[in-house]
């Protein structure tokens, strides 16, 4: 499965609502060939671009292509291209995993025996080699998310949909899930879409990101490039009117997040470095307990993206 070059997907003004609620507005984006990371928080539609695409929900505006197919006219066809993991569990009691999977790649269009074989394989890929004559509903529920690779797998598709694949796993059984997506798509080569609202699992496993909010894109493009060039963010923790300073850095250009502790981390303008930092404090009274310098993460585009302070 070779990486296609240049766009997978594509969505130009595409609206979706729910009654009156829309779900999606008039959203326009572009999915790179590798792994794209579909970033945003529970409800900011994520899971509905994903069911469009995929043709289970019609768009009220606008229009999609899959792998060059208008999503419109041709969705059986990007189905057959395509393996999606859902975010919910979709098993079929009674059957062991083995016959679930096959089952699976005979739907795609496997004939029998090689899917089959191929859900032998893949089985063994996502670690479910030695449980694979158990029953599904008797597996945990990290088992059930590899399984549910499993059958995105087995018919060797073009594409991959993961809508939240690590949910409800373990730390260890989270790790080894982000190891396995790692590798299909730096080793294997396999184009992906992650939809996650945990942004550790897609810096960890993507090169590009579409960052989701309220139904809108507000950040979209390679994460090395929307991280920025490294040196311009700064930890700082200061003694004295933090609010009032706030405006202060900010009324100089200076973008302003909080972390979880009582430090703040400061984007400084091209250009300027920590001195600026420290005459201002130094005209305002503010005295700098601590000061170094950091490297952006996914977590700074985030906050900026969506307008965290």
């Amino acid at each position: 499965m070779a990486a296609a070059p240049g766009t997978v997907v594509e969505l130009d003004g595409v609206t979706v609502k729910f009654g009156t609620n829309p779900a999606l507005k008039a959203v326009t984006a572009r999915f790179a060939g590798g792994a794209v990371g579909l970033l945003g928080p529970n409800g900011a539609g994520k899971s509905t671009m994903l069911k469009a695409l995929l043709g289970f929900i019609k768009p009220d505006d606008g229009r999609m292509t899959v792998l060059g197919l208008d999503v419109a006219t041709r969705p059986l066809d990007i189905r057959a291209r395509l393996g999606y993991m859902p975010e919910s569990d979709a098993h079929i009691p009674g059957m062991n995993a083995v016959s679930f999977v096959a089952y699976c790649g005979q739907l795609a269009g496997l004939p029998s025996v090689d899917a089959m074989q191929r859900a032998h394989e893949v089985l063994y890929y996502v670690g479910l080699g030695e449980a694979r004559y158990r029953n599904v509903e008797t597996y945990s529920t990290g088992m059930k998310q590899r399984i549910k690779l499993a059958q995105a797998l087995v018919h060797d598709p073009d594409l991959l949909f993961l809508d939240e694949p690590t949910n409800g796993m373990d730390p260890k059984g989270r790790d080894e899930m982000l190891e396995l997506i790692k590798d299909l798509a730096h080793n294997k080569n396999v184009n992906l879409i992650l939809s996650s609202h945990l942004l550790p699992d897609v810096e960890y496993t993507c090169d590009h990101v579409i960052v989701m909010d309220k139904g809108e894109v507000v950040a979209q493009g390679p994460i090395a490039e929307l991280k920025g060039p490294s040196g311009r963010v700064f930890e700082l923790r200061i003694k004295g009117n933090l609010p009032e300073f706030l405006d202060v850095l900010r009324a100089a250009g200076m973008d302003c997040h909080s972390t979880d502790e009582d430090v703040m981390r400061v984007f400084v303008p091209a250009g300027e470095d920590q001195r600026a930092l420290f005459r201002l404090a130094a005209a305002h009274g503010v005295q700098v307990r601590h000061l170094r310098p950091s490297v952006p993460t996914l977590e700074d585009v985030f906050a900026k993206a969506v307008g965290e302070n």
